[in-house]
């Protein structure tokens, strides 16, 4: 399996998807996931863009196969950036789309900002800008351990239409994450604000969006306004993480988005 070595006895985890046609040279799309999860978050996505697009997907310092993290682990938005960095120029070679998941899309921001140089677009997938409310997340998962705080929290991640053994695969991705990588993790997330970064972005943005009551449209029409040459995408799904619940209308989304790019984009 495919490892980078990051230095300082860290190896990430990364896939490569490509299914375009063999003669052909396709651009390169980052797929970057969100809290408690891995890759394999992305697995519906991936028919969409691998067609099109030579895809890679990580998993995150403390995720899936990169393994855990201690609780006293400093996640920062440089962090995340400098491994990003060394993802895009070590195994895409070239400046990349890139798209995160939520909270994954948080430091693909910053990196937009810090280095345009390697973005030719952003794709924000119900993307938080505040600093996300976890209360009494921890305690539930110190108590119960992660499987339990998934499952209690899935319903409302994953909406009214997620079939049952969808929730049970999903808890089962997520629950897997290790109790010491969400003590850190929730640390960094739960003060992070990106809203002074928006107005600065200069790549093509794309927000993708839904209505629900943790993040109501108006949430997300406010800060895609803050955004210079963005779109907004309303996915019309009851779960506040259609990335998940709805990866084909996502994709598509996303890859009408891309193909409006100009050519060199």
């Amino acid at each position: 399996m495919p490892y980078l070595d990051l230095g300082n006895n860290f190896q990430m985890f990364y896939k490569i998807d490509d299914w375009t046609d063999a003669w052909t040279k396709p651009e390169t799309i980052v797929l970057v996931h969100g809290f408690t999860e891995n890759t394999e978050a992305w697995h519906g996505w991936i028919p969409h863009l691998a067609r099109k697009y030579r895809v890679i997907r990580m998993d995150l310092r403390g995720f899936g196969q990169s393994g855990a993290v201690p609780a006293d682990f400093t996640y920062t938005n440089d962090l995340f950036v400098d491994d990003l960095v060394r993802v895009i120029n070590r195994v895409a070679g070239e400046p990349v789309h890139v798209i995160g998941a939520k909270s994954g899309g948080i430091s693909l921001v910053t990196l937009t900002n810090k280095r345009p140089d390697l973005v030719k677009s952003l794709t924000m997938v119900c993307t938080p800008v505040l600093p996300t409310d976890g209360t009494g997340w921890i305690e539930r998962m110190e108590k119960n351990g992660l499987r339990d705080w998934a499952r209690h929290t899935m319903r409302g991640r994953m909406g009214s239409q997620m079939p049952e053994r969808g929730i049970d695969w999903w808890v089962e991705l997520m629950g897997a994450t290790a109790l010491s990588t969400a003590h850190a993790y929730l640390r960094w997330v739960g003060t992070v604000d990106i809203r002074p970064e928006l107005p600065q972005l200069t790549r093509p943005t794309l927000v993708i969006a839904n209505d629900t009551p943790r993040r109501p449209r108006a949430y997300f029409e406010e800060y895609q306004k803050q955004i210079p040459n963005s779109e907004l995408a309303m996915i019309p799904v009851d779960g506040y993480h259609p990335g998940g619940t709805d990866p084909d209308a996502c994709a598509i989304a996303t890859l009408k988005f891309l193909a409006g790019l100009p050519k060199g984009s």
